[in-house]
């Protein structure tokens, strides 16, 4: 059973970079839902999306999968048969309990939970992508070899779903934007120290990009159209057609 996260209720005196640790797998599903504005939407619409775009006998790749909600949503709507889906998260706190999550649940398409650096997996005959606010966390340097590996992997007409944080380019914009999803945070519970600590935590370890980097980032490597489908405040995802 997950639990409440007030990892950041009380006040911590020397601030170190956020780590997905076994502390964070503990919360990890009241976080994000307290955290993302839009997280049920992206992880029901990730299944829906994998629904339409996987193809018979390839494989699906959840790369960053953290407890597995999004390979859940999409073995739950994937109708094809011969497919297999590729969970990796390179936390062992992370996977443990992805797996646990996994194996509570039957299903034709199976599943095998990869505990590794997404940035050495390789990828074959995929149909179906999934970095769900994964490619955040690396360098812009591993981003884009990340992404050229993906795109190479792919299966011509093959999808990229890519969920974000985004900044925005006008100063004003991207302020009101990011105390609206602090509005948010407040609303779900968070006071303004858990707040302040979590972002003083996670600022070092995450730097978005904008949707217009994106955009060109992916039209670069060769995706024939790129398009965000949803987005909530500074929040959302898109995806990439090879």
């Amino acid at each position: 059973m997950a639990g409440h996260d007030n990892i950041f209720a009380a006040p911590i005196e020397k601030m170190g970079d956020f780590t997905f640790d076994a502390r964070v797998a503990e919360v990890f599903p009241d976080m994000i839902q307290r955290s993302v504005p839009g997280y049920s939407n992206i992880i029901s619409a990730i299944g829906m999306l994998a629904e339409r775009f996987a193809k018979p006998h390839s494989n699906i790749y959840d790369l960053g999968c953290s407890l597995g909600a999004a390979t859940l949503s999409m073995r739950r709507h994937i109708q094809q048969e011969g497919c297999a889906i590729i969970a990796v998260d390179n936390s062992s706190a992370m996977v443990e309990r992805c797996r646990l999550h996994i194996d509570a649940y039957r299903s034709d398409t199976p599943v095998t939970v990869i505990e590794a650096d997404i940035r050495e997996i390789e990828i074959t005959d995929a149909s179906v992508v999934v970095l769900n606010f994964t490619l955040q966390f690396l360098s812009p340097h591993d981003r884009q070899q990340l992404l050229e590996k993906i795109y190479a992997g792919l299966r011509p007409g093959g999808i990229l779903i890519l969920s974000e944080k985004y900044i925005f380019e006008d100063d004003s914009s991207n302020e009101l934007l990011i105390d609206l999803h602090h509005d948010f945070k407040r609303a779900n519970g968070y006071s303004e120290l858990e707040i302040s600590q979590k972002r003083s935590a996670i600022e070092n370890v995450m730097r978005p990009d904008s949707i217009d980097t994106h955009r060109e980032r992916l039209a670069n490597i060769g995706f024939s159209s790129s398009e965000v489908w949803f987005q909530c405040f500074n929040f959302g995802s898109m995806f990439a057609i090879k």
